[in-house]
């Protein structure tokens, strides 16, 4: 299951103390100083003399029965030396010990001596609660600095009810209460301060966690109690108590400069925009009140500076500033940035509160509360990633025509396959040059492929969001009489995927749209879907309303993309009236697409309710109707994505063998992947019984499951186990392995998974496979899509950079699995998609010419090879092949001939030809053995080894606007002389790295040992890092008066309306790619097949 707990790891690794492992956490420190070692059967208290040697302890414990206490008395101190020894025998007599500890008259001491006799027994019979409670007893003789089996076990049954009582606010025992505090002071005293924090953390005991800090002052330790709040502290209202200390103790006057990326990171989950507003303002003031020094806002970083050099720029109010609204755009709503957005002075509004300076205005605070505004609308991000995905794609257009010709367009589900491959891996790349090669292809779609296929648009030009209306005018609505309202329908879906999770304006457009008269219902489908991804946790009442309307309407086909953007423009809201309006239209409808739409509808409501959805989940679990239960099955993945919570993954797992509909089974298992994508190495284990479970649907989930929660990660154990099932027997079995395969090898490389080849070939065989099931080649072609997406330059992860839970993804994945039933959903995939790319900024928001190093080989991160095209072969006329043998042979022969006929007397005159024909015999002959002899030579000296090769360099140089990978973040440095360098780490904890950076490395802190998602500490997992590269990051100037290079801005800049006739816009298409992205184009749908 999930982590069980920081205070079980914790105790895991005192146990390994006191065994003598003298190692815990990731620093390799000393036991307790002074602390005593000692084996099991080790007396605590002095033995028997070694001349007697006891063979029984019968006669001891007769004493027992004696009237005299200090004959009892010396019979305890007896039995306790041998009770290692022979507890059989002292167990007969349990009872009577027990007597002696309750007898008031016996003296104290020697009750407690009694009382621990009668632990260690009861240990010895495996009764730890019956131990620890006379352990108690036994007071001082019971020593927490002991070593031995007995020892630990007692300390951690005694950590494990402590834990359980505070966290059921029960009364403790003020015996075990000192216990746990010993053990606190015995971690402090050896520098175990993380195993301290942790079992603090477990225990509610917050004041331990402060006083710890307050001796280490160290931030890292504070980061380290960050990553574990989210997997281990359960309840929302105690993970925002430590949320808020951790906020005041990141700002404290004890660090040499207050951490303000961690401190943003509590600022969102504790989902108090104010705070952040209010850091923001800080800032802003600090920069303003000192324009011309960089570094006059920050506390002294003499210690950074004798590591990095000149680093006077580090901690520049205005670009940590900067950074921090780039961080909040990856990690919160749309809902939350506005808030944000709203609490910042308005213009001019900085200069009555004494915050602008005599400066010129752009160098003030305004200046920089407007460049913090445009960052936070997430355009500035949203343009930037776009730019790195159209210069760096590297689509293999090649797969695409091989898949196109093995499956027929006239089938619709073929169509739709190819349709969908082609949009993710042209994500976000503004190519659609692939399209306008095969428009004739594209010609042939029909009804709901004409739908998927115009909103694979919206995919190609995610996040183009100045030119989304002009791209898609030729599609859009228009109340022309041919129009098809298959195209417009998924016209206004592209537009939604367009600006996903950033609808602005074109949210208006989409609303008017939905409440047109006459609109059809194709149309309302795709403007609701539309609608609900571009205002995803907007909370919007006015767009619910206008969505509930068309739910009213009782259309099947309109009212189940209702009840999806019903829940998504509510994220994570639990409003009580969408709830009870979503549930009882549920209940009166007879639609099945509809009861489905706001099933799932309402698991977005519940988006990280936690415990406070489960009343809803109970009473959706209830539910005759499966298909309320299956969004009940939804409800618990929305509602505790990323938390690992025990809670829900059992509930999850009884539904997986109980229920009798195999739709909620199948669901219930998939969710497990949602529960539990922080720590994907637990996958593999939960669920590898149910991948071999009778009922497919079940193995369908497992599958699903894996690729969700392993995502991005090529983790070995995830692929061996989905290997077996390519070759399930059922059909949707394979086409779900095939699709968590692509997912969890997404930019993975031969270097990294070797595995990676075999399932791209298995890819190719199953799409050319005329014998294959449909459902497996529409996942085949899935797949190929996602294993390439955006070019080969974007990951799957449902969390953030910094660890946080990725909203977008979540909600992308929740609706891509929908697909099952609706395949259009298949688009929301995009969602999920997260650019990998490194891009530096300035000061001014401008990208300068710049190159960081990567420390690694660079095979070891390299873009998969495209294919190659097939070459025409040439038959040659092959010389006939002779022997060297037959040549011998033939001349010997014709030499005998000449012998016997000089013998006869016969002259003979050899013939010229003749002669030749002779020469050349041995002249084949002998090239042919000094071939093989050096065929031979040749391959002797391969075997030795002499066969020269240029080595790989162990680093490279990249420049701004690059790929770099999740697990590439941890190898990154910036050279020494560098004249840019970063104003925050790339990561906040360390990962495994390579060779030790060369040059000016990043300000995180470069340590080998354990690849970990940023979750949990990394001491815990093995399990390699994801969460999207190294983002955008605010560059500090070292040379501010050299004159800058930088790089221009050109994806998305220009685009006109789509030129009439397609075929002569594809025609004038050149062959290479240009700088700009291509012009759109109207879809000949219209045309009749051929």
């Amino acid at each position: 299951m999930r982590a069980e707990g920081m205070a079980s790891k914790s105790k895991d690794k005192i146990i390994g103390m006191n065994r003598g492992t003298g190692m815990m956490g990731r620093g390799n420190h000393q036991m307790c100083r002074g602390s005593r070692r000692s084996e099991r059967g080790k007396p605590l208290h002095t033995p028997l003399p070694a001349s007697a040697m006891v063979t029984s302890a019968t006669g001891v414990l007769a004493l027992l029965d004696e009237d005299e206490p200090a004959l009892q008395v010396h019979a305890l101190q007896a039995l306790n030396g041998v009770v290692d020894q022979f507890w059989a025998e002292i167990s007969d007599y349990v009872a009577k010990i027990e007597t002696l500890y309750e007898d008031t008259k016996f003296p104290e001491s020697s009750r407690q001596l009694a009382a621990l006799v009668a632990s260690k027994v009861y240990y010895h019979l495996g009764a730890f609660d019956e131990a620890l409670n006379f352990a108690l007893g036994a007071g001082p003789l019971f020593d927490v600095s002991g070593g031995g089996e007995y020892v630990d076990t007692v300390i951690s049954r005694a950590i494990d009810t402590y834990i359980a009582l505070r966290s059921g606010e029960a009364e403790v025992d003020p015996r075990l209460g000192k216990i746990v505090e010993q053990m606190f002071a015995r971690c402090i005293d050896d520098g175990e301060f993380k195993q301290a924090a942790g079992i603090a953390l477990d225990a509610r005991r917050y004041d331990v966690i402060q006083h710890v800090f307050e001796l280490t002052k160290d931030a890292g330790l504070l980061r380290y109690v960050l990553e574990a709040a989210t997997d281990v502290v359960d309840k929302i209202e105690e993970r925002n108590k430590v949320l808020r200390l951790l906020s005041s103790l990141f700002a404290s006057p004890a660090l040499p400069t207050p951490d303000y990326f961690s401190i943003t990171q509590c600022h969102v989950q504790l989902n108090d925009p104010a705070l952040a507003s209010s850091l923001l303002i800080e800032l802003v003031r600090q920069a303003a009140a000192s324009p011309g020094s960089i570094a006059a806002a920050a506390a002294p970083l003499a210690a950074l500076k004798e590591k990095l050099g000149d680093v006077s720029g580090r901690q520049d109010p205005a670009l940590v500033a900067y950074q921090i609204a780039f961080d909040l755009v990856d990690t919160a709503t749309q809902e939350f940035l506005g808030k944000v957005a709203e609490g910042l002075p308005k213009e001019g509004a900085a200069e009555g509160e004494a915050i602008q300076t005599d400066e010129k205005k752009e160098d003030g605070a305004d200046a920089i509360f407007d460049r913090i505004r445009d960052i936070l609308t997430g355009e500035v991000s949203i343009r930037l990633n776009l730019e790195f995905l159209h210069r760096n794609n590297k689509a293999d257009p090649l797969i695409l025509k091989n898949t196109k010709e093995a499956l027929e367009a006239r089938s619709s589900m073929y169509h739709s396959a190819v349709t969908f491959a082609n949009a993710f891996m042209h994500a976000g790349t503004t190519s659609d040059a692939w399209l306008r090669d095969n428009l004739e292809w594209l010609g042939k779609a029909n009804n709901w492929s004409k739908f998927t296929a115009t909103a694979a648009l919206g995919v190609i030009h995610k996040g183009n969001l100045p030119q989304g209306l002009t791209l898609l005018g030729p599609y859009l609505p228009r109340g022309a009489a041919n129009s098809s309202q298959y195209s417009e329908g998924g016209s206004l879906y592209a537009l939604g995927l367009i600006h996903a999770n950033h609808g602005g304006d074109v949210l208006d457009f989409l609303k008017d749209q939905l409440k047109t008269p006459g609109t059809t219902e194709i149309v309302q489908h795709g403007a609701a879907l539309g609608l609900g991804i571009a205002g995803i946790a907007t909370g919007n009442e006015e767009i619910y309303d206008e969505l509930r309307n068309v739910l009213f309407t009782d259309s099947a086909i309109a009212g189940e993309a209702a009840g999806y953007a019903m829940g998504l423009v509510m994220l994570g809201t639990g409003s009580d009236k969408a709830l009870d309006e979503m549930l009882q239209y549920a209940h009166e409808t007879q639609h099945e697409k509809i009861i489905r739409g706001l099933a799932v509808g309402i698991a977005f409501l519940m988006y990280a309710k936690e415990e406070g959805a489960d009343k809803v989940i109970a009473s959706l679990l209830k539910e005759t109707d499966p298909i309320l239960r299956y969004g009940g099955i939804h409800t618990i993945a929305l509602a505790y994505a990323g938390t690992g919570n025990n809670k829900a993954i059992r509930q999850l797992l009884h539904v997986a063998v109980s229920d009798v509909n195999d739709d909620v089974r199948r669901a219930s298992v998939t969710a497990l992947g949602f529960i539990l994508f922080r720590n994907p190495s637990q996958v593999p284990r939960i669920v590898q019984l149910l991948s071999e479970s009778y009922n497919p649907h079940v193995r369908y989930g497992a599958a699903i499951a894996l690729g969700i929660a392993c995502a991005g990660t090529a983790l070995e154990e995830a692929v061996e186990l989905l290997e077996p099932m390519t070759k399930d027997p059922v059909d949707f079995v394979r086409q779900g392995a095939f699709v968590s395969l692509a997912l969890i090898l997404i930019q993975a490389n031969e270097t990294a998974q070797p595995k990676v080849a075999s399932v791209r070939e298995k890819y190719v065989k199953v799409l050319s496979d005329k014998h294959e099931d449909p459902m497996a080649k529409f996942g085949a072609a899935l797949a190929q899509g996602l294993i390439d997406a955006g070019g080969r330059n974007v990951t799957v992860s449902l969390q953030s950079k910094s660890g946080s839970t990725n909203l977008s993804a979540v909600v992308g994945m929740a609706l891509f699995t929908q697909f099952w039933y609706w395949f259009p959903l298949a688009h929301a995939v995009s969602l999920a998609f997260t650019p990998t790319a490194l891009i530096g900024l300035n000061k001014d928001l401008k990208i300068p010419q710049l190159e960081f190093i990567s420390n690694a080989k660079p095979s070891q991160f390299a873009y998969v090879p495209p294919l190659k095209p097939p070459t025409k072969e040439t038959v040659e006329k092959v010389a006939t092949a002779v022997l060297s043998t037959t040549a011998r042979a033939n001349a010997r022969t014709k030499q005998k001939e000449k012998e016997k006929a000089a013998a006869e007397g016969m002259e003979t005159d050899d013939k010229p030809e003749e002669k030749k024909a002779e020469k050349a015999a041995e002249d084949e002959a002998m090239q042919t053995d000094e071939k093989d002899g050096a065929a031979k030579e040749g391959a002797d000296a391969d075997k030795a080894g002499f066969k020269k090769r240029a080595p790989e360099p162990s680093s490279e140089r990249l420049p701004n606007l690059s790929r770099v990978t999740p697990a590439q973040v941890s190898y990154i440095s910036f050279p020494a002389d560098s004249r840019y360098v970063p104003v925050r780490a790339l990561v906040q904890s360390s990962a495994t790295s390579g060779a030790p950076a060369s040059g000016v490395a990043t300000p995180s802190t470069r340590s080998t040992g354990h690849k970990r998602r940023p979750t949990l500490s990394s001491v815990f997992s093995s399990t390699p890092r994801v969460g999207g590269g190294g983002g955008i990051l605010m560059l500090v100037d070292r040379r501010p008066g050299e004159p800058e290079e930088f790089i221009e801005l050109k994806a998305g800049i220009h685009a006109t309306p789509a030129p009439a006739g397609g075929a002569a816009a594809a025609a004038a298409e050149p062959e290479e790619p240009e700088l700009g992205p291509p012009e759109p184009f109207e879809y000949p749908f219209d045309r009749p097949s051929s």
